[in-house]
């Protein structure tokens, strides 16, 4: 991956990445093309990683100026899931997004460029 998105992604995301990224480029779906696009994804799981640490350390409701409100957290999961399923969908990252994919696995990952994701 070029060094400047790589110093970008926050420690979650790289956590994210090194765990997905490896399969999604074995098969073809994951691409020189498609990087600022997985990187979304990535972001996407590592804000929903942290909003869930927060909403499950405090209460699902707190102080408001007046009064209790919905834990801003909630809202930040519920955003981080929704551009997850969004942008996943586009990886085949749950089993019914990958029965949408069409991607040709015989020498995708021979494509030049595929080995730059991983270094």
């Amino acid at each position: 991956m070029e060094a400047a998105i790589w110093a970008d992604l926050s420690d979650d995301a790289r956590a994210a990445w090194d765990r997905l990224a490896p399969s999604l480029i074995a098969v073809g779906v994951l691409t020189p093309w498609d990087v600022d696009a997985f990187v979304v994804v990535c972001e996407a799981l590592a804000r929903y990683k942290q909003a869930t640490k927060l909403v499950n350390g405090s209460a699902l409701l707190v102080q408001g100026p007046n009064g209790f409100v919905k834990n801003p957290a909630l809202t930040v999961q519920r955003e981080a899931e929704a551009t997850f399923a969004q942008y996943g969908a586009r990886f085949g990252l749950t089993p019914s997004d990958r029965t949408q994919l069409k991607v040709d696995v015989s020498g995708a990952a021979k494509g030049p460029g595929a080995e730059r994701l991983l270094s």
